[in-house]
C-alpha cells in the first residue's frame, strides 16, 4: 500500500519535528493561513425581505470558485450568538457544508470596540477561531462595518430592493460609509424578480445619487430572484461581481465597468431618492 500524501503543511511538521505541541500548531496554522484572508462586507438592510436567499447566493458562488468561506451575520437582524461565544468564538461557528461556515454574531462587534472606536480585534479573534477560512464575508450594519474596517480598504456591497424603503436605507449607509470611513466605491446587491423593468432604473438612481451627493461611485450592480431555486447555479452577472470582489481594486485606483460610465452619462445631475 502506497503512503498517503500529507498536505504541504503536515509534510513540513513530519521531515522537521516541532519543538513542542504549542510550536507545531503555530506552524500548522501559520501554513493555513499562508494566503491573504479575502473580505467581502455586506451592508445589511433590515427593509429586504430575503436577505437570507442573498446570502446564500453568495456563498454559493463562493463555493463554486473554490474559496472556503465563514458568514458572520452581525446585522441587527440576525439571530443572537451562541451563548458560548462569548469565550471562544469556535463554540459559535457551525459548518453548513465543506465549504461554508456561518457565525451568528448579533451585537458582537460593538463588544469589542477600543478606544479609537474600532472593532477589528473582532474580526482578528474570527480568523484565529477559523484558521481554514479564505473569505469573510462579513454581513453586518453600516456603523458596525465602519468599526470592523476602521482602516481597511475595501468595496461595500450594499443590499435594496425594489421597494423604496431599502432605496434609502441603502442610500443613508452608503453616505455614513463616505463619511466616516471615505469609502467612495460600492457595489449593489438587488433583490428582484427576473425580467424586472424597474431594477435597472433603481440601480442607476442609487448611481447618480451616490455621484451627485456624495461623490461616490456604484462600480456594478447584480439583481437576485428572490423567489430563486437554492439548486440552480448562481447568474453570470452575480457570479462576475463576486468575483471583482474578490481581486478588489488597487489602492487608490478606480475602475468603473462600462455600464457605470454609461449612468453618468445618462442620470439626471440631481435626482432626488425616490425610485419611483
Amino acid at each position: 500500500m502506497n503512503a498517503p500524501t500529507l498536505p504541504p503543511a503536515m509534510h513540513d511538521i513530519a521531515v522537521s519535528p516541532p519543538a513542542d505541541q504549542a510550536h507545531g500548531l503555530r506552524r500548522l496554522f501559520g501554513a493555513a493561513q499562508a494566503q491573504p484572508v479575502l473580505h467581502l462586507a455586506l451592508v445589511a438592510n433590515p427593509h429586504v425581505a430575503f436577505c437570507g436567499v442573498m446570502l446564500e447566493r453568495l456563498t454559493t458562488v463562493l463555493a463554486a470558485l473554490g474559496q472556503r468561506t465563514l458568514v458572520v451575520d452581525a446585522a441587527e437582524t440576525s439571530p443572537a450568538p451562541h451563548e458560548l461565544a462569548a469565550l471562544d468564538l469556535r463554540d459559535g461557528i457551525e459548518p453548513l457544508s465543506p465549504q461554508v461556515s456561518y457565525l451568528a454574531a448579533r451585537g458582537l462587534p460593538l463588544r469589542h470596540v477600543d478606544t479609537r472606536g474600532s472593532s477589528a480585534h473582532f474580526l482578528e479573534r474570527v480568523l484565529q477561531a477559523a484558521p481554514a477560512c479564505q473569505v469573510l464575508l462579513v454581513h453586518a450594519g453600516a456603523p458596525d462595518l465602519a468599526r470592523l474596517y476602521h482602516q481597511h480598504a475595501l468595496r461595500p456591497l450594499l443590499l435594496a430592493d425594489e421597494q423604496p424603503q431599502s432605496l434609502t436605507h441603502a442610500y443613508a449607509a452608503m453616505k455614513l460609509l463616505a463619511t466616516r470611513r471615505a469609502l467612495l466605491s460600492f457595489d449593489l446587491l438587488l433583490s428582484a424578480a427576473p425580467g424586472s423593468r424597474r431594477a435597472d432604473a433603481i440601480a442607476q438612481r442609487l448611481a447618480s445619487c451616490a455621484e451627485s451627493f456624495l461623490g461616490a461611485a456604484l462600480h456594478d450592480w447584480a439583481a437576485v430572484d428572490p423567489a430563486c431555486d437554492v439548486r440552480e447555479e448562481p447568474g453570470d452577472a452575480l457570479t462576475g461581481l463576486v468575483a471583482a470582489q474578490l481581486r478588489g481594486t488597487p489602492e487608490g485606483v478606480e475602475t468603473p465597468t462600462a455600464t457605470a460610465h454609461a449612468w453618468r452619462a445618462t442620470a439626471p445631475r440631481h435626482a432626488a431618492m425616490n425610485p419611483n
